[in-house]
């Protein structure tokens, strides 16, 4: 599984742009000029890997851009903020300089559905629609997901907890927890510095997607743990304030659906793109 992520790692071009007083590592996948770019945001305590099922499928034909995001990954920490928008003009103005000023689509998991409803509420007209991916933060109150901590854990204890953290928080099916998915896990968890389970709960998304000048699209996995059963509410919140939004419901999947199903997922991301604009 280590051999699949330096492969898909290896096969990407890596940029960095400014962070903090550090850097942030942004991947890249495809060559310009192939279609209008698709940027995908991973979600809380993540990295570029949350996506490991979807980048040689959504690469192809148009480039593909992958950020880790502040704090997370192999990014450098961003400046203390008390809400997302800080840490979303950070990265809006690094995808100028990795993408030129190009136009872009923009796609956030979790976390990054956050991130990326804030980068929204502040784009001109480089961003052309922005997905949102088992979104919290609409001002209805989450599940509650009880996780086990890892860091002190070694050995095969290390790898129940992360078993046990995959199966509360992220998949419906945990038959469908593999290799890979631990793999991941591991990497992310590792490498996470930055905090963002405080801001699920606000309407911090809600507020922010309502400044949004592009189409907006909100996709969940049936069972995703943070918004079920109430997965209609949050839809229902999201058009409160964007009353024409797409709204897409993935069978049999959890919180991370991108993964879980991941066929599914590339499938439904592509054909909303495809629908509402044309590519």
């Amino acid at each position: 599984m280590a051999e699949f992520l330096a492969r898909l790692e290896a096969a990407s071009r890596r940029i960095e742009t400014l962070c903090g007083e550090g850097r942030m590592v942004w991947r890249v996948w495809g060559e310009p000029g192939g279609g209008t770019p698709l940027v995908l945001l991973h979600g809380g305590s993540g990295s570029w890997r949350h996506w490991a099922r979807n980048i040689e499928a959504l690469s192809r034909g148009r480039l593909l851009v992958c950020p880790d995001l502040p704090g997370l990954g192999d990014s450098a920490m961003p400046p203390r903020a008390e809400s997302p928008a800080p840490v979303a003009a950070i990265l809006r103005e690094g995808l100028a300089d990795v993408l030129a000023g190009a136009r872009y689509d923009l796609c956030g998991f979790s976390f990054g559905a956050l991130l990326a409803g804030h980068v929204a509420a502040q784009a001109g007209e480089e961003l052309r629609s922005v997905t949102l991916v088992g979104a919290g933060a609409l001002g209805l109150a989450r599940q509650i997901t009880p996780l086990v901590k890892v860091r002190s854990e070694t050995g095969e204890a290390r790898i129940a907890a992360h078993r046990h953290n995959l199966a509360t928080l992220m998949f419906a099916d945990p038959g469908r927890i593999d290799a890979l998915a631990l793999e991941i896990q591991e990497a992310n968890t590792v490498a996470a510095r930055f905090r963002s389970r405080g801001f699920a709960s606000t309407t911090s998304l809600k507020d922010a997607i309502a400044k949004a000048r592009v189409p907006v699209a909100l996709i969940y996995g049936e069972r995703d743990a943070i918004a079920w059963p109430e997965i209609d509410r949050r839809f229902a919140a999201l058009r409160e304030v964007q009353p024409e939004a797409w709204t897409g419901l993935i069978p049999g999947a959890g919180h991370w659906v991108a993964y879980e199903a991941a066929e599914s997922f590339n499938a439904v991301l592509a054909d909303m793109l495809t629908r509402r604009l044309g590519t």
